[in-house]
């Protein structure tokens, strides 16, 4: 075969998996995906019946057993059928069933065929909206309608309302420090070298986010046909937690009808939505305090959910700034040095999170948890909370919430005295 890319009519090119994929068919092949290979090769024939069972073969083998364990040729084989089924969805001019097997193909697939998927669901997203240009008539790419009937989250809060929801003791003692223009010099030797939680204000004014995220019709615009993982129950640790895919749109929906699902609220959380949709990514920029030490950034997530989502005690390896967007936030801290005083669980993947429940503590198992010295704040639209490795944090929307989170590691500057 020459080097020319596969592309069909209108459709979207595939270069990475053209050139791979007799490679990672003989792979899969060596793993006795010998059913696979079969339909994956008429799949590229544009047998769509042969693409469904290869995507269907490939699902069964991702959920073969603990995620951690599945061999990364099927995840890889995985993104190979997505792109084949969407394909013909795509030509079908089928394009929100198109989008939502490229974003299966991201959430659930490998790396090696990342960029064919990425680039799909631009092609995608693109004819989409043609689509909708020519049967709506055409509107402003760059507008913003936000009438209060538009608005996630109404412009009137008051914390009063939401008092007796939070744990005991809340915002009885000591507050987080809030400071406004804060420097890197500052950053750096108050709070990153001193591991010091610290609010920074006035950080986010130049952000489009901060505008465009709190409008519904915006998000639905750019996100609305996009399938995202999202948790649904109270959080977590409790056993009728579950998790779902479902699109964008949906999500809203839920969020709208405050947190509509029988199994509790709905929560997109710790996502990287913005590897997934780029028109978001535009929409943030990351803080220059990540750089602080000269460390390198981890993890750039999304926290999207309706008021009343809970993140339980647990603390995180990586310095982290949590950026509030929309709506608020009630977040309690407790230092480092505390973790034998919160119980942390014993099992391997938990090790990480409290026994203890904030919201109805066990005082008989317990009993001391009341008296330790914690820290506290309601971080308000516009604020960053800086959280340093290893402290320990409960976390509560007060209303709809759109949330940012920046990971990165230790620098250089780390274990300067």
């Amino acid at each position: 075969m020459s080097s020319t890319t596969t592309s069909h009519g209108g459709d979207f090119e595939t270069p990475t998996m053209d050139k791979e994929s007799a490679e990672l068919l003989q792979t899969i092949s060596e793993h006795g995906g010998y059913a696979y290979v079969r339909m994956a090769s008429q799949a590229a024939a544009g047998d769509i019946r042969a693409a469904e069972a290869a995507l269907e073969m490939a699902w069964e083998q991702l959920h073969s057993g603990p995620w951690q364990s599945v061999l990364p040729v099927w995840r890889d084989a995985y993104s190979m059928a997505c792109l084949h089924v969407a394909r013909h969805h795509n030509g079908n001019g089928e394009f929100k069933e198109a989008l939502r097997v490229l974003d299966l193909g991201i959430i659930m697939g490998g790396t090696l065929l990342r960029k064919d998927l990425d680039s799909a669901i631009d092609k995608v997203s693109e004819r989409a909206k043609s689509s909708r240009r020519v049967s709506e008539g055409s509107f402003q790419e760059g507008s913003v309608n936000n009438s209060d009937q538009r608005r996630l989250v109404p412009l009137e809060f008051h914390v009063s309302q939401v008092l007796q929801l939070l744990p005991v003791k809340s915002l009885s003692s000591k507050v987080v420090e809030k400071k406004s223009g804060l420097s890197l010099d500052k950053f750096l030797k108050d709070h990153y070298l001193a591991a010091t939680p610290v609010i920074i204000s006035d950080c986010m004014a130049h952000w489009p986010a901060k505008m465009k995220w709190n409008n519904i019709d915006y998000l639905l615009r750019v996100a609305g046909d996009r399938t995202v993982p999202v948790e649904v129950g109270k959080n977590y640790l409790c056993t009728d937690w579950k998790q779902e895919l479902i699109t964008f749109s949906e999500l809203l929906q839920r969020i709208k009808s405050n947190g509509g699902s029988p199994g509790g609220p709905t929560y997109l959380a710790q996502h990287p939505l913005f590897d997934q949709i780029n028109e978001l990514r535009k929409d943030i920029f990351i803080p220059d305090y990540c750089f602080a030490g000269g460390g390198e950034l981890r993890s750039l997530n999304a926290w999207f959910g309706p008021a009343g989502t809970v993140t339980p005690l647990h603390h995180d390896p990586h310095h982290n700034i949590l950026a509030q967007v929309v709506g608020k936030k009630y977040i309690r801290l407790y230092s480092a040095s505390l973790s034998e005083e919160l119980y942390p669980y014993s099992e391997t993947m938990r090790t990480n999170s409290s026994q203890v429940d904030l919201d109805d503590i066990d005082e008989g198992k317990f009993p001391e948890v009341q008296d330790l010295e914690f820290i506290d704040c309601i971080l308000e639209e516009g604020d960053m909370l800086y959280i340093p490795p290893k402290w320990w944090h409960y976390v509560r929307s007060l209303t709809t919430s759109f949330s940012v989170s920046f990971w990165w590691s230790e620098g250089e500057y780390s274990d300067t005295s």
